[in-house]
Formats: C-alpha cells, sequence, structure tokens
C-alpha cells in the first residue's frame, strides 16, 4: 500500500500554479540546463508546497504571533501608564 500523501497546507489560484511552473522551469533551464516539461515542474511544486511550505507557515505564523505578543504587551504598558495619571 503506498503512503498516504499529506494535504497541502496552501493551495494556489490556477494562475499562480501556472506561474510557479513557469518560474521552476526557468530556474532548472537557467542555473542547470534542464528542460522540464510541466509534469515534471508541476511534481517538484507539488513537493514544496506539500513537504517544505509548512515549514515556511509555521515560521510566519511564530513569528505574527511574538509581533502581536510584544505589541499588546506595549499597548497593556501604555494602558498602565494612562491610569496612574
Amino acid at each position: 500500500m503506498a503512503p498516504r500523501k499529506k494535504p497541502p497546507i496552501l493551495t494556489l489560484t490556477p494562475e499562480q500554479e501556472n506561474e510557479a511552473n513557469s518560474k521552476i522551469k526557468r530556474f532548472m533551464q537557467d542555473r542547470f540546463e534542464l528542460d522540464l516539461g510541466s509534469f515534471e515542474a508541476a511534481e517538484i511544486l507539488e513537493l514544496f508546497t506539500r513537504e517544505i511550505a509548512p515549514h515556511y507557515y509555521n515560521r510566519a505564523i511564530f513569528d505574527v504571533q511574538t509581533h502581536l505578543k510584544e505589541r499588546f504587551e506595549s499597548i497593556e504598558s501604555d494602558l498602565w501608564a494612562l491610569e496612574k495619571n
């Protein structure tokens, strides 16, 4: 039995997917002189979407949480200062 694929953490619009596939094909040609077809580029994009994007997504969520926590603490401090006056 083949391993079950993880669902993608993000999805792209068809236009975004076409653009990403074109960029992958162009990169592979420019950098490695490899001519990929649409199927191969789509496979690479799927790999990144399922296996690599979640790491960036989770890091972005962590960074936003940290930023919001710091901002709320600052607002709370400002409110506390106003209450003392």
